[in-house]
């Protein structure tokens, strides 16, 4: 399908990404014509740089900074990402090709031409987080749940997510496996990366000057880019505009952003209450705080098979951490495993083969401290509450 855009030809070829029929039109495109009349003087693939890395370069993972990683929040941004390799390895065993194989063809044949490779894709981390923004929070936990539940799954991929694959997008198939409503995921999965796509094309163009490019694109995106691309309104647009938009991810809501600070208030207001009533209600109150929300997310660090000393830091940090919306207990937690069990060079190296199998998932120092992370979270953000309601109940019945 070619679309003609700004006096520039864009030739879209719909891929599936688990066909070897695919990576072989990929070759025939590219591969030197008797004439040289294909004459194509730049190749577009669907991938962000993070995606267009871990393809290119399999020891991307070995250099993850995972400090980093738990001091920004990025935890389940990763876990995430590891699900999507998880599924992808599941594809792999069972069809005997690499998900993508027709965009590492791409990569290499452009290579191998001179061609430059235009990255055209959203960044992963930011799809992602508009794909959450735009679930509501019962939504996002029953997703993320499924999506644990699905790394560690060795059922074979189903007839009906087969056709997905070959007739949409990886993304979007592996994360409607797990939600209840795919029209939530449809719309950050599948049109805004049309939207981006097609703008970054445009974008390309105008920049580089390019006269024919070969666009490979998942058959899930080719409707939508050649429409988007086709638009009258878009051939007028700003591309680097639309990218912004498209690039954006939603703050939480004023309501959302308040309410741990309400909470805190409360609590610490319900405590000043209580010491007002009776030194010994007041430490009762403080007591029934410290044991269930420190008992809990110090339960979450055991059951994640935690080192003792990081058990222990969990049920310190967390009745504090609860009171500073700013830092989680899992943040403290993550980063006292990080320093007591540090990742070697081979974990990193064998993390996509073991977040695959639930032993692998705990062996793995990588994939362990991110659960430590997450599960210590939970305990602490559980533990809220259900102190929040014991001491209330404790006041009401005092």
């Amino acid at each position: 399908m070619s679309v003609r855009v700004n006096g520039a030809e864009v030739y879209l070829l719909g891929t599936a990404h688990v066909s070897r029929a695919s990576v072989a039109q990929v070759r025939a495109l590219l591969a030197p014509a008797d004439d040289g009349a294909r004459g194509f003087d730049a190749v577009a693939v669907e991938l962000c740089p993070g995606r267009f890395e871990s393809l290119t370069d399999p020891d991307r993972l070995n250099r993850m900074d995972l400090f980093a990683v738990i001091r920004e929040q990025r935890v389940y941004v990763v876990a995430a990402s590891l699900a999507l390799a998880a599924y992808q390895q599941r594809l792999a065993e069972q069809f005997g090709i690499e998900p993508g194989a027709e965009q590492r063809a791409a990569i290499e044949l452009a290579h191998e031409r001179g061609l430059p490779v235009l990255l055209v894709d959203r960044d992963i981390g930011v799809t992602l987080r508009r794909a959450a923004a735009n679930l509501g929070w019962w939504k996002r936990l029953n997703l993320f749940a499924g999506l644990l539940a699905g790394m560690l799954s060795r059922d074979e991929v189903s007839e009906e997510e087969i056709e997905r694959l070959k007739q949409g997008d990886v993304l979007e198939t592996t994360f409607a496996e797990f939600a209840e409503d795919r029209r939530d995921l449809y719309v950050p999965l599948i049109k805004e990366r049309d939207q981006y796509m097609a703008a970054r094309l445009r974008q390309e163009i105008a920049g580089g000057g390019h006269r024919r490019v070969l666009a490979v694109l998942g058959a899930g995106h080719l409707a939508g880019v050649a429409d988007a691309l086709g638009a009258a309104a878009g051939a007028h647009a700003d591309p680097a505009a639309t990218i912004a938009a498209l690039s954006h991810v939603p703050a939480r809501s004023r309501l959302w952003r308040t309410l741990p600070w309400l909470l805190v208030t409360s609590i610490l207001g319900v405590f000043v209450y209580g010491f007002t009533r009776s030194p010994a209600l007041g430490w009762n109150l403080v007591w029934d705080w410290v044991v269930i929300n420190g008992g809990l997310s110090a339960l979450g660090a055991v059951i994640a098979a935690a080192h003792p000393l990081t058990v222990l830091v969990s049920f310190c940090a967390a009745p504090l951490t609860s009171l500073n919306p700013t830092i989680g207990a899992g943040m403290v937690a993550g980063a006292a495993e990080l320093m007591l069990r540090r990742p070697s060079v081979g974990d990193f190296g064998s993390l996509r083969d073991d977040v695959t199998t639930l032993r692998g998932w705990w062996r793995n120092r990588v994939s362990h401290i991110l659960t430590v992370f997450i599960l210590s979270s939970l305990g602490s953000a559980i533990g809220t509450y259900v102190a929040g309601f014991r001491i209330i109940g404790r006041l009401v019945s005092g």
